[in-house]
């Protein structure tokens, strides 16, 4: 799923091309793509963009006239830039069409879960935020108070929408291991020290990969994706740790799978993976050391 590096850039690059533009035109290739009714997409069209704006992973067109259309990516929706002319794309969902270029809504899969909202007045647009704070904008008294909100594993804590705003699977481990910090360490064990730690581990990571990421795309992000080889852990299972040489282990659970380094964030301890170590039992290693 794009995070916030991603979704930073493709704001950027798509307000150097549309704000100021009028939208000429909206179509639907999927119709479950739409989740709102009223306004109609169609009120959209013949209005400027007036604004390119971030909501958690949502991109938003502000239009003039306080409408506002919100693009949620999910896991496989990615926006491409069409030259004028040009109208088909590969998995296209939706088109957004303007005088120098269209914008593309595309997913690849079979699973539809991007989403697109159009939404009136500011008041609506916010009922979609989930309410999590910018941790670029945080202050650490700030991001220390909303990390002990809850009682939570660090890593759930770090992609909590409600309590962060654009860090998601990818960049909490890279986050975590930059703050030499178990992903299953609890909030409210963190000492102070722990935590200024994370709050400038969060801040640098996400920072630099924007940055990075913004360099490598060009005139427009084409290959936009989770997993990226300059990464400490994140999708590095069992290559070197680039910090200790360790390594990289992992922990799955559902769709998602959590990378870390055992020597550098959990004193060389195994974290329990939920399947494996059911299926080994006694023979799960206990320690990085205990790995043949």
């Amino acid at each position: 799923m794009p995070e916030l590096p991603d979704v930073a850039v493709y704001i950027d690059r798509l307000s150097q091309r549309v704000v100021g533009r009028r939208l000429e035109g909206v179509r639907l290739l999927n119709p479950f793509l739409l989740r709102t009714a009223v306004p109609p997409i169609t009120a959209a069209v013949g209005r400027t963009v007036q604004g390119v704006e971030r909501i958690g992973k949502r991109i938003v067109l502000a239009l003039e006239g306080e409408l506002f259309v919100v693009i949620h990516l999910m896991i496989a929706g990615r926006l491409q830039w069409l030259a004028p002319g040009k109208s088909t794309a590969r998995n296209a969902l939706a088109f957004f069409a303007f005088d120098v270029g269209t914008l593309c809504l595309t997913e690849a899969g079979s699973k539809r879960r991007a989403s697109l909202h159009v939404v009136q007045g500011r008041d609506a647009l916010e009922a979609l935020d989930a309410g999590g704070i910018d941790v670029l904008a945080a202050t650490p008294e700030a991001f220390a108070a909303r990390l002990v909100l809850e009682n939570h594993t660090l890593k759930r804590a770090l992609t909590d929408p409600r309590l962060f705003s654009g860090i998601g699977n990818a960049y909490s481990d890279e986050i975590l291991h930059r703050a030499r910090l178990s992903p299953v360490a609890l909030t409210r064990a963190l000492d102070a020290a722990q935590i200024a730690r994370l709050h400038e581990a969060a801040q640098s990571t996400l920072r630099e990969w924007t940055e990075r990421l913004s360099r490598e795309a060009g005139d427009w992000p084409t290959k936009v994706t989770a997993f990226h080889p300059q990464m400490a852990v994140h999708g590095r299972y069992r290559q070197p740790c680039p910090v200790c040489g360790a390594p990289v282990q992992r922990i799955v659970y559902a769709e998602n799978e959590t990378n870390y380094c055992a020597r550098c964030q959990t004193g060389g301890k195994l974290l329990a993976d939920r399947a494996l170590s059911r299926l080994l039992k006694a023979n799960w290693p206990k320690s990085i050391d205990d790995l043949p």
